[in-house]
C-alpha cells in the first residue's frame, strides 16, 4: 500500500475529502502542530477540527507502521525461500496487523514445540499424509510403522501417530483462515466469566465472584473492575466459548475427505489445535482487545473530565484564603492576591481543645479583614468538612465586617504540586504543606494556570486511571492540556513556564527562555519581540505568535487571536471601515461591514485570505481579548454548612459536576460525600453516554433520592418532576 492508497483508505474511513487528508499530513509531517492547522490552517484543510487532525494522525501513523511491518515480514518469508506471488499479494492487501502476523504465523521463527520435535523425529511426512487427506485404502497402521524408528525415539504406531497429529495441529493453528474464523466466533459468541479466587473480608468485587457476560456486550468500566479484581488475586478471570461449536467450525474448514483413512487422526488434531493451541491465543487475543477497548474509553473520558475542569471559568479580581485541612498537623492557611502573589500564610488547628479553635478562628478572621479576603478555598481532603464548620462560623459572626463566601475545591494533586520543582522554584522559603495550600487557593483564581503544573494523572478526574495502558493515557491527557492552553490563550507577560510550555510549537526549554528574557526585559510590548528570545526561531514565532496574548501591549492585535501572518489583512480591514481603536469600536466590525455592502469575494481577494480566516479575524475585532471560559458557569459559593444528616429525600439542591464515568456522574451538593446521578436517573430518555447529557465542572440541579448514612452514599436525580 502506497502512500496514495494510505491516505484514499483514511479519507473513506474517516468520511473525508482525499485532498483534506493529503495537506493535513503534509502540514503535520512539516511539522506544524495539530491546534496551529486546526486555527491557522483552515483554507487548507477544509476547515478540519482538532479531533479530525488528530484522527488523521492517529490513523495515518497505523498504517505507516503497518506498511513497515509488511517489509519486514515479506524479507524474513523471502529469506527463507518460501515466499510465493499468492502469499506475497495477501499480505500487501491487508489493510489490519492482525490479518498480517497472522499471514506471517507459519512461518514466524518459534521456540522448540512438540511439532518441532515430532518434524526431528521424522514424522513430518506422515503428517502430510493426514493432512492432505488422499489416501482412502488400505491400512493406516501399516503406513505409520514406516516411521518407526528407534534412534529417533519413534518406538510404536502410537507414538508416530502422536508426533503426527503434534505437527497437524500446529499447522492448522498456523493457518490464518482458521484463526480468522475462531477469532470471529469468540468475539461474537464468547462469555467472560469470573469467579472468586482469594478474599479476605469484603471487597470492591462481590458482585464478581459469579459474573458472566457475552464479549461482545461488556461494558468497559466492568473489563476494567474485573482486570484490577485479577490482578490484585481476589478474582479468576476467563473466557469461555462452546469447544464443540468451534471444532465443528475448524472441522468444515479443514476436513475436504472424510472417506480419508487418516480422519480420525486429522479430526484429532483439530481438537487438540483448539484445545492446546487456538484457544489460549485467541483467548489472550480477546482479553487484550477487551482491556485495549476499555483503556481508549477511559481514557476517553478521562480526557473529557480533564478538558472541562481546565476549561473552568477563573475567579478574577478577588483576594483568595486558601486552606489546606489537617488534624495532626494542622491546617495550612494562606492568603493570594488577585494576580495569584502568596501574601501571608499560618498554621491553625481548629479542633478540640477549645481553647486551639478559638484562636483558629480568630486567625482566619483577622486575615480576612487584614487583606480584605473574599472567598475563603477549603481543600476537600482529611478534616475538609469540620474546618468549613470553622469557616461558616467566622463568616457568619464577621458579617458585619465584610461579606465572605467559601467554596469547597479539589485539593486532588495539590501535595504533587508541593514537592515538585516547579513549586520549589517558585516558593523556596516555604515548607512542602503551605506551598500546596497555595495551590489550592490559586486554583480557584484560575484553574488552568494552576493546574498545567500538575501531572495530569494526579487531578484526580479519572476513574481506573492507574489500570489503563500509562503510555497512552499520558500521550492523550498531554494532548487535552495542550488543546485547551492554546484554546483559551496565553497572557505572555504573566504566565509561568509550566503553562507556556504547552503552547503550540514551545518546548520546556523555550518557555523558560521567554520568562528569562521576560524577568531581565521587563514585560513584553508586542508579539514580534519575542524573536529576540534566544533560542525561539521563526518556526517557534509562527506556532506560537497567534496563542500568546499581549493585553497592556502597543498593539490590539496583539491581545486577540489573531495570528501576525494575518494583521495585514486585519489593518486593511480596519482601515476600509474607518475603525481606529479595536477595543473601543471592534463590536461594530460586521455592523459596518454590512452597511458597507461590500461584495465578499471581491473583499476577499483584496485582504489576501480565505473566508475560514475572514470569519475569525471578524469574531476577534469583536471581542479582543476574549477569554471562552468566562462563558461557563460559575463556581457555587456558600456560607453555609449543609451536613449529610441534613439531607432528606426529595430535597432540591444545586450542585457542581465532580467526575463523569460510564455510569453516572458524582456531583458535590455540599456534604463531605459526592453524591451519584446514576445513568438512569440523568435524562427522560435513554442515555448511552453521560458525557453527552454533563461534564466535569457543570452546575447542576438534583434531587436527593436515597441516603445511606453508615455507607456514606447519596442517590441524585437530574429527572424534572
Amino acid at each position: 500500500m502506497n502512500e496514495i492508497e494510505m491516505i484514499r483508505l483514511t479519507a473513506e474511513e474517516l468520511a473525508l475529502k482525499a485532498i483534506q487528508v493529503q495537506n493535513t499530513i503534509d502540514l503535520l509531517d512539516d511539522g506544524n502542530t495539530v491546534p496551529f492547522i486546526a486555527r491557522y490552517r483552515k483554507e487548507v484543510t477544509g476547515s478540519l477540527d482538532e479531533n479530525q487532525i488528530r484522527a488523521i494522525e492517529e490513523r495515518m501513523h497505523y498504517l505507516r507502521a503497518l506498511e513497515a511491518r509488511k517489509e519486514t515480514i515479506l524479507k524474513s518469508i523471502e529469506e527463507q525461500g518460501k515466499l510465493t506471488p499468492e502469499l506475497k499479494n495477501k499480505i500487501q492487501k491487508a489493510v489490519k496487523l492482525q490479518e498480517v502476523e497472522d499471514l506471517y504465523l507459519p512461518y514466524k521463527p518459534k521456540k522448540r514445540t512438540r511439532a518441532t520435535i515430532a518434524k526431528e523425529k521424522g514424522l513430518e511426512p506422515l503428517a502430510e499424509l493426514i493432512l492432505k487427506q488422499e489416501i482412502t485404502a488400505g491400512d493406516p497402521e501399516k503406513t505409520a510403522s514406516d516411521f518407526i524408528n528407534a534412534e529417533k525415539e519413534v518406538t510404536t504406531i502410537e507414538e508416530a501417530f502422536r508426533g503426527a497429529v503434534d505437527i497437524v495441529a500446529e499447522i492448522i493453528s498456523d493457518n490464518a483462515d482458521i484463526r480468522k474464523i475462531t477469532r470471529e466466533e469468540t468475539f461474537k459468541r464468547g462469555v467472560l466469566r469470573t469467579a472468586l479466587k482469594k478474599a479476605e473480608g469484603r471487597t470492591a468485587y462481590e458482585m464478581y465472584y459469579d459474573f458472566s457476560e457475552a464479549v461482545n456486550r461488556i461494558p468497559p468500566h466492568r473489563v476494567l473492575a474485573v482486570n484490577r479484581g485479577e490482578s490484585e488475586g481476589v478474582l479468576k478471570v476467563g473466557v469461555e466459548v462452546d469447544n464443540d461449536r468451534m471444532t465443528a467450525l475448524m472441522e468444515q474448514a479443514v476436513l475436504t475427505n472424510k472417506s480419508s483413512i487418516f480422519t480420525p487422526w486429522l479430526v484429532e488434531a483439530i481438537h487438540a489445535s483448539w484445545q492446546r493451541l487456538i484457544a489460549p491465543s485467541i483467548f489472550r487475543e480477546v482479553r487484550n482487545a477487551l482491556t485495549e477497548t476499555a483503556d481508549s474509553h477511559a481514557i476517553s473520558i478521562f480526557a473529557e473530565n480533564l478538558k472541562n475542569l481546565l476549561l473552568q471559568p477563573p475567579l478574577r479580581g478577588k483576594i483568595i484564603l486558601g486552606i489546606d485541612p489537617g488534624f495532626r498537623s494542622g491546617c495550612k492557611v494562606a492568603v493570594i492576591d488577585q494576580t495569584g502573589k502568596y501574601l501571608e500564610g499560618n498554621t491553625i488547628y481548629p479542633h478540640p481543645p477549645q481553647k486551639k479553635y478559638f484562636e483558629a478562628k480568630s486567625v482566619v478572621r483577622g486575615m480576612c479583614n487584614k487583606f480584605k479576603v473574599d472567598v475563603i478555598a477549603i481543600g476537600n481532603g482529611t478534616a475538609s468538612r469540620e474546618t468549613e464548620q470553622m469557616v461558616a462560623e467566622v463568616i457568619s459572626e464577621m458579617k458585619k465586617e465584610r461579606e465572605v463566601q467559601y467554596i469547597i475545591v479539589s485539593e486532588a494533586g495539590a501535595s504533587v504540586y508541593s514537592a515538585s520543582k516547579t513549586a520549589q522554584q517558585e516558593f523556596p522559603d516555604l515548607d512542602a504543606a503551605m506551598r500546596g495550600n497555595i495551590s489550592i487557593a490559586r486554583r480557584l483564581l484560575d484553574p488552568l494556570a494552576e493546574l498545567v503544573k500538575i501531572d495530569p494523572k494526579s487531578i484526580g478526574v479519572g476513574l481506573y486511571q492507574h489500570d489503563v495502558n500509562q503510555r497512552s493515557l499520558a500521550q492523550s491527557l498531554q494532548q487535552v492540556v495542550e488543546s485547551v492552553v492554546n484554546r483559551v490563550g496565553v497572557n505572555l507577560n504573566t504566565a509561568s513556564a509550566s503553562l507556556l510550555k504547552y503552547v503550540s510549537g514551545f518546548t520546556s526549554r523555550t518557555a523558560t527562555s521567554v520568562v528569562e528574557y521576560r524577568d531581565e526585559n521587563g514585560a513584553f510590548k508586542n508579539r514580534e519581540e519575542l524573536k529576540n528570545v534566544s533560542g525561539l526561531g521563526a518556526i517557534a514565532f509562527q506556532q506560537a505568535a497567534g496563542f500568546l496574548r499581549i493585553p497592556q501591549g502597543n498593539d490590539p492585535l496583539d491581545n486577540t487571536a489573531i495570528h501576525p501572518e494575518s494583521y495585514r489583512a486585519a489593518r486593511t480591514l480596519l482601515q476600509k471601515l474607518q475603525i481606529d481603536d479595536v477595543n473601543e469600536e471592534g463590536k461594530q466590525v460586521r455592523k459596518k461591514l454590512k452597511e458597507a455592502q461590500i461584495e465578499l469575494d471581491a473583499l476577499l481577494q483584496e485582504l489576501g485570505i480565505g473566508e475560514p480566516t475572514f470569519n475569525d479575524i471578524l469574531d476577534n475585532l469583536e471581542k479582543p481579548g476574549l477569554d471562552p471560559r468566562d462563558a461557563l458557569p460559575k463556581p457555587i459559593f456558600k456560607s453555609e454548612v449543609l451536613k449529610m444528616e441534613d439531607l432528606k429525600e426529595g430535597m432540591v439542591l444545586r450542585g457542581t459536576v465532580r467526575n463523569v464515568v460510564d455510569f453516572g456522574a458524582f456531583v458535590d451538593i455540599g456534604v463531605k460525600q459526592d453524591g451519584l446521578v446514576h445513568v438512569s436517573h440523568m435524562a427522560k430518555k435513554y442515555v448511552k453516554n453521560p458525557t453527552a447529557v454533563v461534564s466535569a465542572g457543570d452546575v447542576v440541579e438534583v434531587k436527593v433520592l436515597k441516603i445511606d448514612l453508615e455507607r456514606g452514599r447519596i442517590g441524585l436525580s437530574m429527572l424534572p418532576d
